[in-house]
């Protein structure tokens, strides 16, 4: 029996590195928005995972959150700073996993940059509120799934594919290298 990969009338894995890598991860993080923040990824009982919004993704691909200073997150990145982020921007398509190290600091500035009203649901006192803190993460490695034409094109062609009992996925998939 072939596998899923092997029927496939066309290409469907590329790996990215360097600037190709940065641009798929800024437009897959932004388009979840949202992701899952994974830490004490060695933890004997299983790591911890929490939702987190994503503030930003730099040209060099590192990705900036920010996370009260007495929080359970900030407690486990102080003894472990090894993440693994996971993101979903839709039902069918669209997933990324990252790898990387976090930095935790309390760089008013980036605080100031990355700050958004919204925000005060969290730390009541503000932008200013002595309980903010920035983590900048920056990954090494990922892993990426994606369509190659967008939703209403893969949409299609699983139809078509459903119908001729051909497989005629239009995903892409491959490693992240920054």
């Amino acid at each position: 029996m072939d596998s899923i990969n092997q029927q496939q009338p066309e290409q469907n894995h590329e790996d990215l590195s360097c600037a190709s890598a940065v641009e798929k991860m800024k437009a897959l993080a932004k388009g979840a928005s949202t992701c899952f923040f994974c830490t004490s990824l060695q933890a004997a009982g299983g790591f911890a995972t929490r939702p987190m919004s994503v503030q930003a993704v730099d040209d060099r691909g590192i990705l900036w959150f920010l996370s009260a200073s007495d929080s359970r997150k900030n407690e486990e990145l102080r003894k472990d700073n090894k993440v693994q982020l996971l993101f979903q921007g839709s039902a069918h398509s669209e997933f990324m996993t990252l790898f990387g190290t976090a930095t935790i600091s309390t760089n008013k500035e980036k605080i100031r940059e990355l700050w958004e009203p919204i925000l005060k649901t969290w730390f009541t006192g503000g932008v200013d509120d002595p309980r903010i803190t920035v983590l900048e993460i920056a990954p090494d490695s990922g892993y990426y799934w994606s369509t190659k034409h967008g939703r209403a094109v893969a949409l299609a062609k699983m139809a078509i594919g459903a119908m001729t009992g051909k497989t005629l996925d239009d995903s892409i998939e491959g490693k992240l290298n920054v």
